[in-house]
């Protein structure tokens, strides 16, 4: 991880090294937190950030689902942003804000602690590795369950729900898989640690829906247009697990991982990337990079000065 100069928080801009919260922050204890993953991208006309506002919106969205108001102003965050990529040099990067339920009375009661706001940015290869991106990676389904939405909030991208993400990459990567996938309390397939997954069977593309507990990925939702948009039929329904190793092609998609092959589910070959992920990869990096000019009001510009 190559860290950055600066970091923005609670309106102000302070080095990496000072960027510090008091041990006894609620959200530290608790969980009691929101964030987005986003990535700023090299293109012809400059830095640019992809699906930027649809980012800050489920931000907002998943805050007011843990009753926190975001004390600044949407198009703020995005302005802060820019500067911070700016002032920073970065060309590429990754983008985390995150809003936190700050230092406080402790208890479980967090609604008199402050509301704070911190984005990062850093530079921030693959989630998954360049290889994978090329010849796909190897998966596990999850003995942990993704949870519930009689439990908590899935749609909400919130710190403390990610122990259950945890706890599933964990058991993965000592069983020597890259990643794994997560059934939902009804037994369908539901998403990777953090990832939406996507199949394809005798040419037609199949995702679960939003009622299998997923996260409304924004990546998911461009995989989608841009499928629809090659003239590819799409389904969201649910998934049984047989399916998946029975699929002809299965591939995920995340801000972190882009859009990542799978190559192997169980130790049961399903073989290298197939022609649709393939080509929807193409058209999808080419979106994030600014090539796909029909995806243009996908893209958040940015001017960044060269350190050079």
């Amino acid at each position: 991880m190559n860290t950055a100069d600066l970091i923005w928080m609670n309106g102000e801009f302070v080095s990496w090294e000072d960027a510090k919260v008091h041990v006894l922050t609620h959200s530290l204890h608790y969980g009691t937190g929101v964030f987005e993953g986003i990535r700023a991208y090299e293109t012809e006309r400059g830095t640019a950030i992809f699906r930027h506002n649809d980012h800050l919106d489920r931000l907002r969205r998943s805050a007011a689902m843990y009753y926190m108001d975001v004390p600044y102003q949407q198009e703020k965050l995005r302005e802060v942003t820019h500067e911070l990529i700016t002032r920073n040099g970065f060309r590429s990067c990754y983008i985390r804000p995150l809003v936190y339920r700050g230092h406080g009375p402790m208890g479980l009661y967090p609604l008199d602690n402050p509301v704070e706001v911190v984005i990062a940015v850093w530079e921030w290869g693959a989630y998954l590795g360049e290889e994978g991106k090329r010849e796909g990676i190897t998966a596990k389904v999850s003995s942990w369950e993704r949870i519930s939405p009689r439990s908590l909030y899935p749609h909400a991208k919130a710190t403390g729900q990610y122990l259950n993400s945890v706890l599933a990459k964990i058991e993965a990567a000592k069983a020597g898989y890259q990643e794994a996938i997560l059934l939902d309390h009804l037994g369908h397939v539901c998403e990777g640690s953090g990832e939406n997954i996507f199949m394809v069977r005798e040419g037609v593309i199949y995702t679960p829906p939003q009622t299998a507990s997923i996260l409304d990925g924004i990546n998911r939702k461009s995989v989608i247009q841009i499928a629809t948009d090659l003239g590819h039929k799409l389904v969201e329904r649910d998934i049984a697990r047989g399916e998946l190793v029975n699929a002809d092609e299965v591939f995920m998609t995340g801000t972190a991982a882009e859009l990542t092959p799978v190559r192997e589910i169980d130790d049961i070959t399903l073989g290298p990337p197939g022609p649709i992920t393939r080509e929807i990869q193409g058209i999808f990096d080419d979106a994030l990079t600014g090539r796909a000019p029909q995806y243009a009001e996908w893209l958040d510009l940015v001017q960044v000065p060269s350190k050079a």
